[in-house]
C-alpha cells in the first residue's frame, strides 16, 4: 500500500527532519542536508522504505526544478548562479503565502540588489535569531541590529545560504519576476502587502500598518 509524505513549502531542514522522523513506515536515519536542498512536494513511499532514499528523490527533484527555472530565466537578473536564485527564492517563499504576490516580491528584492540596497527581509533575521529553528516570539530591535551573516538589515546582498526550502512557484517567481520598479513592501493587514516605489509612499504604508496593529492590540482582551 502506498503512503504519502508532504513536505510543505518554506520549511527549514530542522522542520523537514521532524516530519521525516514521524513518518509512519519509513526506516533508517535521515542524513543531514543543506538548507533548501529538497523540493517541497508530496512524495509516495511504501512501508519499509528508507528515509535517506526518499530524501535523495527530493534532492533530485529540487536539482531538476532549479535547473529548469534557471534555464528560462529573464535577461538581466542580478543573480550570478542557480544557487543565488535558490537563496532568493527561499526568502520570497518565507515573505508571503499568497501565490500572486511572489513575482512582485521577487521583483522588489531584485531591484534592491541592482541598486545595492540591503534586502531588509525579516525572515532572514528570524532565521539568524533562531539558528534555523522557528522563533516563538516577535523580532526585537536587538535581532535587527545583530551582526550575523543572515541579517539582511545589516549586510548588503544575499545571505550565504537559503533560509528554507522554496517551492517551484517561488523558484519561478525569482527567475521570471514581475515587471516592476518597486523597492518596498509592508503588510497591509489583510494577509497581503502594500507595495511602493518611493520611501515616502512606503512610509505612508508603514504608518497605516502600525495603525492597524494598534487597533488590533486595543481590541485584544486583556
Amino acid at each position: 500500500m502506498q503512503r504519502r509524505l508532504t513536505l510543505p513549502e518554506g520549511l527549514t531542514t530542522w522542520q523537514i527532519a521532524a516530519l521525516l522522523a514521524k513518518a509512519e513506515g519509513l526506516v533508517g536515519e535521515a542524513p543531514a542536508l543543506p538548507e533548501g536542498a529538497v523540493l517541497p512536494e508530496t512524495y509516495a513511499y511504501q512501508w519499509g522504505d528508507d528515509r535517506a532514499a526518499l530524501l535523495r528523490r527530493a534532492e533530485a527533484a529540487m536539482a531538476q526544478a532549479l535547473a529548469e527555472s534557471w534555464a528560462v530565466r529573464a535577461e538581466g537578473l542580478p543573480l550570478a548562479s542557480p544557487r543565488e536564485a535558490l537563496i532568493l527564492a527561499s526568502i520570497v517563499e518565507r515573505e508571503t503565502a499568497l501565490a500572486e504576490e511572489r513575482p512582485r516580491i521577487a521583483a522588489v528584492f531584485l531591484n534592491r540588489l541592482r541598486q545595492g540596497m540591503p534586502l531588509q527581509s525579516d525572515p532572514t533575521v528570524a532565521y539568524a535569531a533562531g539558528n534555523g529553528v522557528p522563533l516563538d516570539r516577535p523580532l526585537s530591535r536587538a535581532d535587527l541590529e545583530r551582526e550575523h551573516p543572515f541579517n539582511t538589515y545589516r549586510l548588503r546582498g544575499l545571505p550565504p545560504a537559503p533560509i528554507a526550502a522554496p517551492g517551484l512557484a517561488a523558484l519561478r517567481a525569482v527567475t521570471r519576476p514581475a515587471a516592476s520598479d518597486e523597492l518596498y513592501f509592508v503588510a497591509d493587514g489583510s494577509g497581503g502587502h502594500a507595495f511602493a516605489r518611493t520611501l515616502e509612499e512606503h512610509n505612508r504604508n508603514v504608518a497605516r500598518w502600525r495603525e492597524i496593529e494598534r487597533r488590533r492590540a486595543d481590541a485584544t482582551p486583556r
